[in-house]
């Protein structure tokens, strides 16, 4: 338990950016997934529309710090190689 005000803030502000952070990281697992459901049923319609969408949420989040920037490009690499 923090002593000093100003440590009990961090506390506070890293416990509310833990929980943003694994929100964020919790919809892109979300979206990979339903892009593979859908690449591996041959809907490249949909395949193609969800590709989009995971590579923007991926940016995001490289942008805000959630993830790494090459941790994202890795990942819309290998969703691309999917594709």
């Amino acid at each position: 338990m923090p002593n000093i005000r100003s440590a009990a803030k961090r506390v506070r502000v890293s416990e509310t950016k833990r929980l943003r952070n694994a929100s964020a990281k919790s919809r892109i697992r979300t979206h990979i997934k339903k892009f593979e459901a859908a690449a591996r049923d041959g809907d490249s319609e949909n395949a193609v529309k969800l590709y989009r969408q995971t590579s923007s949420l991926l940016d995001k989040a490289a942008a805000k710090g959630i993830i790494h920037k090459n941790t994202a490009s890795r990942r819309k690499s290998r969703l691309a190689a999917r594709l």
